[in-house]
């Protein structure tokens, strides 16, 4: 039987301010703390010693939301730069507007509170308390269908496309860009649900001849990188369909027959930020255990999660990685693709 001594064994320390001198050590500190800092502590600790396994794991972001709206380019793109992510899977809205950013395209300070008439008669779009010239964004409009109308006519997967647009900016603070630098696979398995998508829906409609993108490639290519590493790692931000596209690719293995049914391992290693609720029952709010269930995370997974607004708790968790530098004994992974097949995966 349990004692009361045993159950009360730990005691909550109360966050000292005039201790911590960066945000690695506020966050240390919110290990021991309550509620959903004691979580993001716990995704700080997952996230950390997933990127100590000396396995090397192969780890997934899931990108949704408005993050670029919400300031987190910058902290996106060192999350590749500095090697903390293998593989990005985003909404096609958040790698659009990276690409919009690299090209001209700004945000402004706003309010949710605007009279939005007055806004489309000023060609003003409105993303909660952020504002954007929609001029600039039928620019890149343009610009993204005049490099799908110089490409050879045939299918691509979204990450192939993605790293064209990625090759072709010089901004070195773009995901696209740094993912396209590093060879780090950017997958958008909903690409036309996004202005990239309206995008290349102006190429389809001028050019009788037309590139198609090709979203069971995206499935084909994620799988092969679940098949080529002996563990994963996964970090969903605000949930959305990339959370799912992961957390899938586990399972396709069973459905390919390449492992028999009932023994997907399931992510080895998963966190995840999100501001929605579980008993809603909608995917973004699912928890980690529930996924475990689905033999999506592996059922002696190290794994937290965090109710948090992303714009807060993306930035502490990487600054506090950042500063730790859990990631300087990490190798980074070097993709061979032939024809969407996955030669060979090593660390370099």
């Amino acid at each position: 039987m349990v004692t009361k001594e045993e159950v009360l064994s730990k005691e909550v320390e109360q966050i000292d301010l005039e201790k911590v001198k960066n945000i690695r050590e506020l966050l240390k500190s919110f290990e021991k703390s309550s509620i959903q800092s004691r979580n993001l502590g716990k995704c700080l600790q997952v996230y950390e010693d997933c990127l100590k396994d000396p396995e090397h794991p192969l780890i997934f972001l899931g990108l949704a939301g408005p993050l670029m709206a919400g300031g987190l380019r910058k902290v996106i793109r060192d999350m590749v730069e500095y090697n903390l992510v293998d593989c990005l899977v985003a909404t096609g809205g958040n790698l659009y507007q990276d690409f919009a950013l690299a090209t001209g395209s700004k945000f402004y300070v706003g309010t949710p509170y605007a009279d939005d008439v007055l806004l489309r008669k000023l060609y003003i779009n409105r993303i909660y308390d952020t504002y954007v010239d929609e001029a600039t964004f039928d620019t890149t409009d343009k610009a993204i269908c005049a490099i799908a109308d110089k490409l050879p006519k045939r299918a691509y997967s979204s990450s192939e496309f993605l790293k064209i647009l990625g090759k072709r900016l010089k901004d070195k603070n773009s995901i696209l860009y740094t993912a396209a630098k590093y060879g780090i696979p950017v997958i958008c398995p909903a690409l036309n649900d996004s202005s990239i998508g309206i995008a290349l829906t102006m190429h389809y409609y001028w050019n009788e001849d037309h590139i198609v993108i090709d979203a069971i490639l995206d499935n084909y290519e994620i799988t092969q990188l679940v098949m080529k590493t002996k563990k994963t790692g996964v970090v969903y931000v605000s949930g959305g369909y990339p959370k799912n596209f992961i957390q899938q690719a586990t399972v396709t293995l069973e459905s390919l027959e390449i492992i028999p049914r009932g023994q997907t391992k399931g992510h080895d290693y998963a966190i995840q930020l999100t501001a929605d609720a579980p008993h809603w029952g909608g995917l973004s709010g699912c928890t980690l255990e529930e996924a475990q269930s689905w033999g999506k995370v592996a059922r002696k997974a190290k794994k937290a999660t965090t109710y948090i607004d992303s714009t807060i708790g993306l930035p502490l968790l990487v600054g506090a990685i950042l500063q730790g530098r859990a990631y300087k004994k990490r190798k980074r992974l070097k993709f061979n693709w032939r024809n969407h097949r996955l030669i060979s995966l090593k660390k370099i």
